[in-house]
């Protein structure tokens, strides 16, 4: 037994309890999710000054992608637990375009105690996990324990605290239900093991490097996921990157991820040398199947990877007993300079943030990889890639982009046309830009052919499917998309909204709002508003729409407000969003579609036949949905219409 200090934070009638991770008002427990605690910690940790929003993002999700508006979202739901009000903050002040500031006065206490022997953190840590996410183990019990008391000792009553804590543990148990309804997923075929590559430990003290291991645990994911995929399935990064901030059980991560098998490491690097450890453990009993040490040069990274995932297949190829993990039947030719891949990390890196200014920097670094190494073939496909996203997230017209998108994938496809990413871009451009339907249906097999593990291309052609009307096909290619990343909620998104192209409004519902109890402020899946009109409940749909407005202010959220109050008959307030639409596409010019969705929901024809032809001119990807899209049933019978589907390929 030792001395250890507990801290505590104290504004108001609140206190911070820092060790044992947990906000109390007058001694009782408020509920509280671990990144909301999070958040108030940082801006309490620094009150009275700015904290900016980069800080915050950097701080509470480290070089994972998170879009913004989960800031916005856990700003909300504090001010919601301290009473607060944003116009007249007494606690958090925002700071118009830079952050958010702690304006109460604030006592750090600290409380001298004696604890066992181990890491405060990591039992603060483990217990919080425990109580908001509804996990009970012998290992976990002790610390759950520990916190009942703590709770018991600084509440008023014990009447109260239990108060507290059944709060807490209902709040998880809803939490953990929902989880299981979004987490509910297709089992792998039969006889096939499944890998995740949990994310590689940073471990050389300088965050500026998180790139380089974000980037080796995606290689690791390449490198695997192009052996058999027969018997080898591996996990896409966006799912495994949810495990990068926190330290959850493996057997919970077993059974999120629908794998038998997890590789986890970390990666020390210097100028000129690198350090990899890593070790393949099997989830039923937690085994260490293999464990390896490596130091290389860096100029030997390339092969450093691909030697990891040789011996890692070899351990796995191993259990399966008479499944013989196979060669894959092409290999890419890329064989870059190290300064090239390196920068084609950092590219990598930024393009998965998905955001505008993520994509002009991801562009930078691969166009840089590029000029180093001109036959890099992967380079080429990263801006390719990139470009091909950029008009779609930016809502700047497409023809700017889409030059070179196709340029880049071409390029990428001369130097190595085994290559999936590069078919999948092109698959994608000409989809969207040409309507090139056979072309695209060409490309999007040969790169699941080359890498039947790749989950991006079986999440573009599941909806290449359901624009052509084929939805029992889409929807089992959406499945093995959903395989493949579990926790992907933009792959689960897309996946209600082939159920809505085909009509099947009840499951459609219930996908999406199991991705927005998820994620309330997932902008994508607030599709579910036209699911809601589709079926006459506009009152739902008026809700989710206040929903997406606190978050999203873009030229697709006035389209829908247009749409859904034009659909429900309140012209009035759809006239409102339109003239907003119209003022933006004044002074910027805009993407077509919006404003053709809100002549659409008006019942204005035609206005919106005008500005379908707009759209058709400038190439807007909007038009991919003619055909199924219910929101254009209204148009269907119509001749112009008729000749607009023939003119986009999908008068068949």
């Amino acid at each position: 037994m030792s001395l250890a200090s507990k801290h505590f934070y104290s504004f108001g009638d609140f206190t911070v309890d820092t060790d044992q991770n947990v906000l109390l008002h007058n001694g009782t427990p408020l509920p509280m999710t671990p990144k909301v605690f999070e958040t108030l910690l940082v801006l309490v940790e620094h009150s009275g000054r700015i904290v900016k929003k980069e800080e915050l993002m950097n701080r509470l999700w480290p070089d994972t992608f998170v879009e913004e508006a989960n800031l916005t979202s856990n700003i909300q739901q504090l001010r919601k637990s301290l009473g607060d009000n944003a116009r007249h903050p007494h606690y958090i002040e925002t700071v118009a375009k830079r952050g958010y500031r702690f304006i109460a006065p604030v006592a750090a206490e600290q409380q001298s105690g004696s604890v066992n022997g181990g890491d405060s953190n990591g039992d603060a840590k483990s217990s919080r996990i425990t109580a908001f996410e509804g996990t009970e183990s012998a290992a976990t019990q002790p610390k759950r324990v520990k916190r009942s008391e703590t709770l018991f000792r600084l509440s008023r009553s014990p009447w109260v605290a239990f108060v507290g804590i059944t709060i807490v543990l209902i709040a998880a148990m809803g939490a953990a239900l929902l989880r299981s309804r979004f987490l509910a997923r297709p089992e792998p075929p039969s006889g096939r093991a499944m890998l995740a590559v949990l994310p590689f430990k940073n471990l050389t003290g300088d965050a500026t490097q998180d790139y380089f291991s974000d980037g080796l645990t995606e290689e690791m994911i390449t490198q695997l996921g192009n052996l058999d995929s027969r018997h080898l399935g591996v996990i896409a990064r966006t799912s495994v990157m949810r495990y990068k901030s926190n330290e959850e059980p493996l057997d919970r991560i077993g059974r999120e991820l629908g794998v038998q098998y997890v590789l986890e490491g970390s990666v020390r690097r210097d100028s000129d040398n690198v350090r990899i450890t890593a070790q393949l453990i099997k989830v039923a009993d937690q085994t260490h199947l293999w464990s390896r040490e490596y130091d290389r040069e860096l100029s030997h990274l390339l092969s450093l990877q691909e030697e990891i995932s040789q011996e890692v297949a070899d351990e796995i190829r191993l259990t399966l007993a008479d499944k013989k993990l196979t060669e894959p039947a092409s290999r890419t030719s890329s064989s870059p300079t190290y300064e090239a891949y390196d920068l084609y990390l950092k590219g990598q890196f930024f393009w998965n943030k998905r955001t505008p200014q993520g994509f002009r920097q991801a562009v930078d670094y691969f166009q840089q990889a590029a000029t180093k190494d001109a036959t890099y073939a992967r380079a080429y496909a990263g801006l390719a890639n990139s470009y091909a996203l950029m008009g779609g997230y930016s809502g700047e017209p497409q023809a700017e982009f889409i030059p070179k998108a196709r340029s880049a994938a071409l390029r990428a496809l001369e130097l190595d046309e085994n290559l999936a990413e590069a078919h999948t871009a092109l698959a994608l451009i000409v989809q969207n830009y040409d309507w090139d339907w056979e072309t695209a249906e060409k490309e999007y097999r040969r790169a699941i052919e080359l890498n039947p593990n790749y989950a991006t291309a079986h999440h573009w052609y599941a909806e290449h499917l359901a624009y052509l009307g084929h939805f029992d096909e889409a929807l089992r290619e959406s499945e093995r998309a959903r395989e493949l990343d579990p926790l992907s909620l933009i792959i689960a998104t897309d996946n209600g909204a082939i159920l809505y192209f085909s009509r099947q409004y009840d499951r459609a519902i219930e996908k999406l709002r199991a991705v927005l109890e998820v994620d309330p402020n997932f902008t994508h899946a607030h599709i579910l508003e036209y699911v809601y009109v589709q079926k006459g409940m506009f009152a739902d749909a008026q809700a989710d729409l206040e929903k997406l407005r606190r978050v999203d202010d873009s030229p697709w959220s006035l389209a829908q407000s247009a749409y859904v109050f034009g659909r429900s008959g309140q012209q009035v307030e759809a006239r409102r969003a339109l003239e907003k639409l119209e003022q933006l596409n004044r002074r910027h010019q805009i993407d077509p579609a919006p404003i053709l969705i809100a002549y659409v929901g008006m019942g204005n024809k035609d206005e919106a036949f005008a500005w379908l032809e707009k759209a058709y001119s400038q190439h807007s990807n909007a038009l991919t949905t003619l055909k199924v899209d219910p929101a254009f049933d209204a148009l269907r019978n119509d001749p112009r219409f008729k000749d607009l589907l023939r003119r986009v390929g999908l008068a068949q």
